[in-house]
């Protein structure tokens, strides 16, 4: 029996050490970075590619999943942008006017590590495109709507320290397309570009559409302009169509109105709806718009006060936060109205008794006056009217 014992207890401290033997070398286990980052323009404004090689011993953990942590900014950035991946290439964004710096490491996980993750150390990689021309010289305040969601019209001046006669070209690109493509409808001042209108980018609503505007002149390089743009936080709707006020026998001010149409989604809209009362003071009618409502719905019941006797409701449109984080309003869509006062119907209905009292007095008048004329006893017969 104590033999029996001796071997189990044996068998027990074996395979203990053999348990710790197995955790301390996964505890201990090391993974290589991947190898030869680099960071390529394919010349889409922006978009870089960003590639690397598996670690060196990567072929030895076919019990374990590797993936790869890519991390990236422009330098100035606080954070990074994180991407989990499994390629080897990755396509991102950056803002080429400034340093773009990316990261990447590997992670192991499975039974080579008993399900917990390792990782490898960082390896780091740097692009920037050389910049030409001071930066007075790129073109200043450079602005984009998004009209109706149907087209996108971008204005901008000449920069402090751009030579007359400069010619400016704006180029964009978002995924879908093979390679950046120019704009075709400039607009134009005093003989130079100064706008261009971007026509039928529906394929890039919800992506990243990259804008350059640059520059060319014999004298000297220019800075060009980089800019990402989000067509939905841009967009601007026309104003709201048939808009109805009314009032009901309760004094309720009754606000109706369609949406602009076109190429804005309806369900995508938001309104905020005001209304001007005339307010007498010291004499003047003065009127103060009032926001009443923001909301999505097409219509508004508005208690009201009777102490106005004209009053104004407007209402506009903008983007809501279901289809974009931020947008312009419209512009206003406004309908005026009259409404008597109190008085005013105090007055209405006294208008009809004093009119009703005037004339039986005048008649009576009328009738004392033939009586005076006509003999006593008689009748008079000579016209007078009465």
């Amino acid at each position: 029996m104590a033999v029996q014992w001796l071997c189990a207890l044996s068998a027990a401290l074996a395979w203990g050490c053999l348990a710790s033997s197995s955790s301390s070398s996964s505890s201990h286990m090391a993974v290589a970075p991947p190898q030869d980052l680099q960071i390529t323009d394919p010349g889409l404004l922006g978009a870089l590619d960003v590639e690397w090689k598996p670690p060196r011993n990567v072929h030895t953990f076919s019990d374990c999943a590797v993936t790869y942590k890519l991390e990236y900014r422009n330098t100035g950035d606080r954070d990074w942008k994180v991407i989990f991946t499994r390629k080897l290439k990755f396509r991102v964004g950056f803002d080429l006017s400034r340093t773009a710096e990316v990261k990447v490491q590997t992670l192991l996980k499975g039974r080579c590590t008993d399900d917990m993750e390792v990782q490898s150390d960082w390896i780091y990689a740097a692009f920037q495109v050389p910049l030409q021309g001071k930066l007075e010289s790129e073109v200043q305040n450079f602005h984009c709507i998004y009209h109706d969601w149907e087209y996108l019209k971008c204005t901008w001046q000449p920069g402090l320290l751009a030579p007359r006669g400069v010619h400016y070209g704006l180029y964009y690109w978002y995924e879908g397309l093979d390679q950046a493509a120019q704009c075709d409808d400039y607009i134009q001042d005093d003989g130079l570009n100064a706008g261009c209108v971007l026509q039928n980018l529906s394929q890039a609503e919800y992506k990243d559409l990259r804008i350059c505007v640059n520059g060319s002149v014999a004298a000297a390089p220019l800075r060009p302009l980089y800019a990402t743009l989000r067509l939905h936080n841009l967009a601007k709707p026309s104003p709201p169509k048939q808009l109805v006020v009314s009032m009901s026998a309760a004094e309720e001010l009754r606000v109706a109105w369609s949406p602009p149409g076109r190429g804005t989604p309806p369900q995508c809209l938001e309104y905020e709806v005001q209304l001007a009362e005339e307010e007498e003071e010291e004499g003047e009618a003065e009127a103060a718009w009032a926001s009443v409502s923001t909301q999505m719905e097409t219509a508004l019941t508005i208690s009201r006060a009777n102490r106005s006797r004209i009053s104004c409701v407007r209402v506009r449109g903008r983007t809501n936060i279901f289809c974009a984080d931020r947008g312009f309003w419209s512009e206003w869509t406004q309908e005026c109205f009259s409404v008597p006062r109190k008085e005013d119907k105090q007055l209405f209905i006294l208008i009809p008794v004093i009119l009703s009292l005037s004339s039986s007095l005048l008649i009576f008048t009328l009738i004392g006056q033939c009586k005076k004329r006509s003999p006593t006893g008689k009748p008079s017969h000579a016209p007078v009217g009465c």
